[in-house]
């Protein structure tokens, strides 16, 4: 990925390939040692390996979809607000989620998660 490619760039492209749930896609937007948190909290994983083996079930969800409320971008720091559906016991679910992403040399180093309550799709 280029060096020049922004911040705002490179979180867009990895929300439109969680969207395609390409797995591989998403994780080339992350750098190889990249860590992934709970926002104010501990870490998820740490590095492709980790990251992948964390998300991979998530990726063959039937509903998965994260649909972006709000995004706002300070330097190299990319806040998202999104709604997130997911499939859980076989049920759409959703929950907003709060994503920061820091993004240096056109790929994202750490990623802190705060997520809502699930509650059920309304249909």
């Amino acid at each position: 990925m280029p060096l020049h490619t922004s911040p705002e760039v490179v979180v867009q492209r990895q929300l439109d390939a969680y969207n395609a749930k390409n797995i591989d896609a998403w994780l080339a937007t992350y750098a190889a040692n990249a860590e992934q948190f709970e926002l104010g909290g501990g870490s998820l994983a740490v590095g492709h390996a980790a990251i992948r083996a964390r998300t991979e079930s998530r990726f063959a969800e039937e509903h998965l979809h994260a649909r972006l409320i709000r995004r706002e971008v300070f330097a190299s720091v990319v806040v998202d607000h999104e709604d997130v559906t997911r499939t859980i016991d076989g049920q759409p679910m959703n929950m907003e989620l709060v994503c920061v992403y820091v993004v240096e040399n056109g790929l994202i180093q750490s990623a802190s998660f705060s997520m809502g309550p699930l509650v059920p799709v309304m249909r």
